[in-house]
């Protein structure tokens, strides 16, 4: 049998890939607009990293990391998120000297170890989003802005900001006690999972798909915010009202990473079934330091949005992603001369940055010009012995059929984008 790609990756073929390349263009173009730069952190990571960073009680940490032991037997994990890592590189790099916000993105595979499903796989790919060193609430907001703005860029309807707050550690010490008497007396019909969560972790049972009929009526963590928590919540929706960004508070909305505090929020998308959630992120107050040990916290806010669920989402909706640009022009030589002289004029016209092609198949000229078709060039040089001789190529648009005579001079000039034009 021959060998194939691992249950739950895909291969990105051409025709394909360059969705993927408008939606990377589009998150760059937008992350340079709001003042974000580019980090680039590890494929892999310390096991510790991510089980002292996300959470001992997540599913991601309890069952879905790819976890392996090196040849220096450590622990190593492929990443299942991007916060972690990228903390990691802000303590250890100490961007938390700087005396600015420091705003970072990243674009990149990330792996968990789950059922794969529509829009869901084993290896998939979030843009995302960190700011460190600010609690204030207009923060947490323009990062929920520039999610909802990639989205809307990129042409999705119907696209809308769940956000709550989970407070803070004190905050969800008095919810967690107020959660376990609701849950005790139906903690014997939770699913395994939550009924492991029930002394761990009970938020996390809110978020269970299998035991939602026993969290009807469940205290809401709204009614147990003290001021601080009140108040900075009330200031992320005001923020979030006056940009026009639309929103709706979800009391039950607790996100599946332990790091949050304060803002946490989902996207939503109509068009890809029961699982809706596009995307999502929040606040992690207190996260530097968990990492980074003593002296270095720095309160920080970002987002995830994953790219496999927004092009599912895209195609649901009819959203056609724009096409890249076709060939300026395919250059064909007709005899061995013109052939080494069509090779020299391909690397000259590539040099001033048009698009151009040739054949290296030694087929006739019929099928040289299907090749051009099929490529959608614009233009077809043709170069003959004759013309070679007098110094001259036959430009022939495709789209009208008219040609021209053009000098190699000029063709080989930096003028020449102005003949494709």
């Amino acid at each position: 049998m021959s060998i194939q790609k691992p249950k739950g990756t895909q291969d990105l073929l051409p025709g394909e890939v360059e969705k993927w390349q408008y939606l990377e263009s589009k998150a760059r173009d937008l992350c340079q607009r709001f003042n974000y730069k580019e980090i680039r952190s590890p494929i892999f990571e310390s096991t510790e990293l991510f089980s002292r960073g996300v959470g001992e009680t997540t599913d991601i940490v309890e069952k879905e990391m790819y976890t392996f032991m090196d040849k220096g037997d450590r622990s190593m994990t492929l990443r299942p998120e991007g916060t972690a890592g990228v903390v990691r590189a802000y303590v250890e790099n100490k961007l938390y000297g700087v005396p600015d916000l420091t705003k970072l993105f990243y674009v990149g595979p990330m792996f968990r170890y789950e059922q794969p499903q529509a829009g869901r796989y084993r290896q998939f790919h979030q843009f995302g989003i960190e700011a460190f060193g600010s609690v204030d609430p207009s923060i947490d907001a323009e990062v929920i802005a520039l999610g909802y703005t990639f989205y809307k860029e990129i042409g999705l309807k119907d696209v809308t900001a769940e956000i709550n707050s989970v407070g803070t550690p004190s905050v969800r010490t008095v919810y967690r006690e107020k959660l376990q008497e609701f849950f005790a007396p139906v903690k014997h019909l939770l699913c395994k999972d939550c009924q492991s969560r029930y002394d761990r972790n009970p938020m996390r049972i809110l978020d269970c798909k299998t035991d939602q009929k026993y969290a009807v009526g469940a205290p809401e963590i709204l009614d147990y915010l003290d001021e601080e928590c009140s108040t900075h919540f009330a200031q992320v929706r005001e923020h979030l009202t006056a940009m026009d960004i639309p929103y709706r508070v979800n009391p039950r909305l607790v996100r599946g990473l332990d790091y949050y505090t304060h803002t946490a929020f989902e996207y939503k998308a109509a068009g890809i079934g029961a699982i809706d959630t596009i995307g999502g992120g929040g606040r992690y107050n207190g996260l530097v330091e968990q990492i980074g040990g003593h002296g270095t916290d720095q309160p920080g806010v970002g987002l995830g949005l994953g790219l496999e669920r927004i092009l599912l989402v895209l195609q649901a909706q009819g959203v056609e992603i724009p096409k890249p640009e076709p060939l300026d022009v395919y250059l064909i030589g007709l005899g061995e001369p013109a052939e080494k002289e069509v090779t020299k004029l391909l690397h000259q016209l590539r040099v001033q940055g048009l698009k151009a092609e040739k054949d290296y198949q030694g087929r006739k000229l019929k099928a040289q010009m299907k090749s051009a078709d099929r490529f959608q060039a614009k233009y077809v040089a043709i170069l003959g012995d004759d013309e070679l001789a007098r110094g001259e190529i036959t430009l022939k648009q495709m789209e009208t059929g008219s040609q021209v005579i053009v000098s190699l001079v000029d063709l080989a000039s930096n003028a020449a984008k102005t003949l494709f034009e």
